[in-house]
C-alpha cells in the first residue's frame, strides 16, 4: 500500500479540536470568547451548524445543558475564570446526565492571572469539580495529533456515559501555529446517539448499575421526560435518601469507572533496565519526549509515560508507576499538581518534580534533574 501524499500546512490545536468535534457530530457551540480560548470560539462560528455567543460563562453552560436535553450535542470552551463560573452548572449537567464537551484552555493563575501565559494549573480543580468527589472525565492532548483524536474520543465518552467531559489543554496548544502533516490524521465518522426504543413507560433514570440510562429528548411526542439535578429516583422525582435514589447517585460514579478502561489513552515507552520513569501530560509532553531522547543518547536507560486520560486516573497508570523505584513528574505549575494527585502531599525521596510557572519547561531542565539524581 502506498503512503498517503503529505499535506503539510500551518495549523493550531484550536482548529483541529473544532474540526474533529464537528465531524464527530457535535452540532451546537455555545461560548464566551475568554482568552486563550478565543480561536476555538472563532473557528466554531465558522464550522458548527448552530453557534450562540453567550453573554457570560454561566449562561453558556446553562444553554449547553438545555441543548443537550433536546438531543443536540453542545460544545463550549473557556479558561479557569470562566470554568469557575460554570462550576454549578457543570454539576447540574452531571447530575442530570447530559452529555457535552467542555474545552478548558489553561492559563497562568491564580484568579485572572495572565491571560496570555500558559500553564497546567487546573488538574486538582477538575479532580474536585463535582461535589462529593464524583469523577469528571478529563482528556488531555499532548500534541496536535491528540487534539484531533482525543476530541472525538471525549465526545464518544460523553455519549456513552451520558456526562459532561472536559478536554484539558493550554494556551500554547490551542494558539501556536505548527507545520503539520494533515495526511496523518485518521478519518472521523459521525457518532451515533442511541435513544429509547421501548413501547412502555419511559423512566428517564432507569439503568443497569454501572451504565447510563437510555436517552430521550425533552419535547418528544411519545413520552414524558423528567430531568432532575437533585437526588432522584428512576422516574426523575426528587427523593432524599431512599435506597433507590442513593443507588442511582452511586451509579454516577460506577458508570464512569466501569467504562474508563475503554477510554484509557496513554503513551508508554519503556526502556529495558530503566529505574527512572519520566511522566508528563499536555503541553509539557514534547519537552519530556525530547529529554528522554537526549538521556538515551547519552547512554541512560529512561522510560517515558505521557498520560492522556487524566481523570479518573486509569488503573493502567498506577500499574506503570509501581514498576519504577524513581519517578520524575514534569508539569508547568508551581507545586506539582499531578504529583500530588498520584502520591499525596507528603514529600517522598523517590518522587521528584520538574516544575515552572510563566514559561514552558525545557528539555534541558528535565535532563538536568535526572542527571543530578543519578550522580
Amino acid at each position: 500500500m502506498k503512503n498517503k501524499p503529505e499535506r503539510r500546512g500551518l495549523i493550531d490545536g484550536s482548529r483541529l479540536i473544532i474540526e474533529s468535534l464537528a465531524r464527530a457530530g457535535a452540532d451546537v457551540y455555545v461560548g464566551y470568547p475568554i482568552t486563550p480560548s478565543n480561536w476555538l470560539y472563532a473557528y466554531a462560528r465558522q464550522r458548527f451548524p448552530l453557534f450562540l455567543p453567550a453573554p457570560d460563562e454561566i449562561t453558556a453552560l446553562q444553554w449547553a445543558a438545555g441543548f443537550s436535553a433536546t438531543g443536540r450535542f453542545p460544545v463550549t470552551a473557556t479558561s479557569f475564570p470562566g470554568f469557575a463560573l460554570m462550576l454549578e452548572s457543570v454539576n447540574m449537567a452531571y447530575m442530570m446526565e447530559l452529555p457535552m464537551v467542555i474545552i478548558l484552555a489553561q492559563r497562568m493563575g491564580p484568579s485572572t492571572g495572565s491571560a496570555t501565559t500558559g500553564a497546567q494549573g487546573d488538574v486538582l480543580l477538575l479532580r474536585g469539580a463535582i461535589s462529593g468527589g464524583y469523577p469528571l472525565p478529563v482528556f488531555c492532548p499532548s500534541n496536535l495529533e491528540d487534539c484531533w483524536k482525543l476530541s472525538a474520543e471525549a465526545m464518544r465518552m460523553a455519549l456513552t456515559v451520558r456526562t459532561p467531559v472536559v478536554l484539558l489543554t493550554s494556551k500554547e496548544m490551542v494558539m501556536t501555529h505548527h507545520s503539520f502533516d494533515l495526511s496523518c490524521l485518521p478519518a472521523i465518522r459521525t457518532l451515533p446517539r442511541e435513544t429509547f426504543k421501548g413501547n412502555g413507560e419511559y423512566l428517564p433514570y432507569a439503568a443497569a448499575p454501572a451504565e447510563a440510562p437510555p436517552f430521550l429528548p425533552v419535547g418528544n411526542p411519545h413520552h414524558q421526560v423528567r430531568l432532575n439535578a437533585s437526588t432522584h429516583d428512576a422516574t426523575g422525582l426528587i427523593r432524599k435518601a431512599t435506597p433507590e435514589a442513593l443507588s442511582n447517585t452511586r451509579r454516577l460514579r460506577d458508570k464512569i469507572d466501569h467504562h474508563i478502561k475503554e477510554f484509557t489513552h496513554l503513551e508508554y515507552d519503556p526502556a529495558p533496565g530503566a529505574s527512572v520513569l519520566i511522566v508528563s501530560y499536555g503541553i509539557s509532553s514534547e519537552a519530556a519526549r525530547e529529554a528522554v531522547q537526549k538521556l538515551r543518547t547519552s547512554g541512560k536507560a529512561i522510560s517515558l509515560l505521557i498520560i492522556k486520560t487524566l481523570l479518573p486516573v486509569p488503573t493502567a497508570v498506577f500499574d506503570i508507576l509501581q514498576k519504577y523505584p524513581r519517578v520524575v513528574i514534569v508539569e508547568e505549575n508551581l507545586t506539582g499538581l499531578l504529583r500530588e494527585l498520584f502520591f499525596g502531599q507528603v514529600s517522598r525521596p523517590e518522587i521528584r518534580g520538574v516544575n515552572r510557572i510563566g514559561a514552558l519547561i525545557t528539555p534541558s531542565e528535565i535532563v538536568q534533574e535526572v542527571e543530578s539524581w543519578q550522580q
